[in-house]
């Protein structure tokens, strides 16, 4: 996988071609795909309503992309599947039955979904895996570098521990769920940087990436390991590290350790500003969404050209290898950044951030 080298500033991609003229370019190799009009479905298949970027930012996103680039005529067809796999495989049918252009898939389970992406594929219909890399015939993916934002999360984690910290300094880890691929890629890149360093006296997969089983989950390990001798939790996402610290304030915790996070969620955003989480990672979700339905709208008007600009590089998947990528750069989340990341990109407003009860905390970190 491609490194990308790690930027404290906001990103500022921009992932439209049209000043290319590469937007209406067509392919005209042997295999490039058959031409349709502006009057295509895009369909959306989103995992789950925990993480509120999902109906917040993607969807929207997605949506009046899709319709920039067909003139308003291209529609989305959006289902979320709320975690639950099974769900998902029923979405997925449907959108096959409607006989939908294309699809774009952000897998619950990204082994189960594998032979549903295969019948996709065999109605004529390309499935392009979004943020999570889906197992089966897919014609591409659009997501962050994973292994990177581990890194991300592992390295700032260092960094709150500061000089001091060495490999008798214990730490919990809490990963994400087992059937997302990128959990593994998150827990393996903070690992690469935490190891030899700290010691990871508790370790935990979670469950649905749940925030309630984030939260027994770290009840265990301060009674495992003793409140007072935890030096900081490696929180995979940002939900997580909401109910890490309910479990650490719940044994009576008052100074909080450092605890990372991912997703840049308004509570977290928040959290940061407050103290109480250090840290959490910034993923630019409109350059991921504008990417995947330029990517989506491309693939089903047979426009090569633009199609393999947008994916330059290449995973692989447990069935396939060689898929053709696009992989965004994260950049880390802290008290220094928040104006250069969040609301310049205007995903929040201070007024969204500095609410009466962090008024205070804001002004203290010049968040004004």
């Amino acid at each position: 996988m491609r490194r990308i080298a790690l930027s404290v500033a906001a990103s500022t991609m921009t992932l439209s071609l049209a000043g290319c003229g590469v937007l209406n370019a067509t392919g005209d190799g042997a295999d490039a795909s058959p031409s349709k009009g502006d009057d295509l479905t895009v369909g959306l298949l989103l995992p789950e309503k925990t993480n509120t970027r999902y109906d917040k930012f993607d969807y929207p996103i997605i949506k009046s992309t899709v319709a920039e680039l067909t003139g308003k005529k291209g529609t989305v067809e959006y289902a979320n599947a709320n975690a639950n796999a099974s769900e998902q495989a029923s979405q997925l049918q449907k959108m096959i039955d409607d006989k939908v252009d294309v699809v774009l898939l952000d897998a619950v389970d990204s082994h189960a979904v594998a032979s549903e992406v295969k019948k996709a594929k065999d109605a004529g219909i390309p499935v392009i895996a979004y943020d999570r890399l889906a197992e089966g015939p897919i014609d591409a993916y659009v997501s962050f570098d994973n292994e990177l934002v581990g890194e991300v999360q592992g390295r700032t984690l260092l960094q709150a521990l500061g000089s001091g910290a060495g490999s008798s300094d214990e730490i919990v880890m809490m990963n994400g769920s087992l059937t997302d691929p990128n959990a593994k890629q998150f827990k393996e890149g903070a690992l690469s940087e935490l190891n030899g360093k700290v010691t990871v006296a508790a370790t935990y997969d979670t469950v649905g990436w749940k925030p309630e089983n984030a939260e027994a989950n770290m009840a265990k390990a301060i009674n495992a390991i003793g409140k007072g001798n935890i030096a900081g939790v490696y929180a995979a996402n940002d939900g997580m590290a909401g109910g890490v610290i309910k479990a650490l304030k719940a044994a009576g915790v008052t100074s909080l350790p450092p605890i990372t996070g991912q997703d840049a969620e308004l509570d977290a955003v928040q959290r940061i500003v407050a103290g109480e989480q250090y840290m959490s990672v910034y993923k630019p979700y409109p350059d991921e969404a504008e990417a995947a339905a330029q990517m989506a709208v491309a693939r089903v008007q047979g426009k090569d050209i633009q199609f393999d600009a947008l994916t330059q590089d290449k995973v692989d998947s447990p069935t396939a290898k060689g898929i053709p990528a696009k992989l965004i750069q994260p950049t880390a989340l802290t008290k220094a950044n928040i104006k250069s990341t969040v609301v310049a990109d205007g995903i929040y407003t201070i007024d969204d951030i500095c609410t009466a009860k962090y008024k205070v905390a804001c002004a203290t970190i010049g968040l004004k």
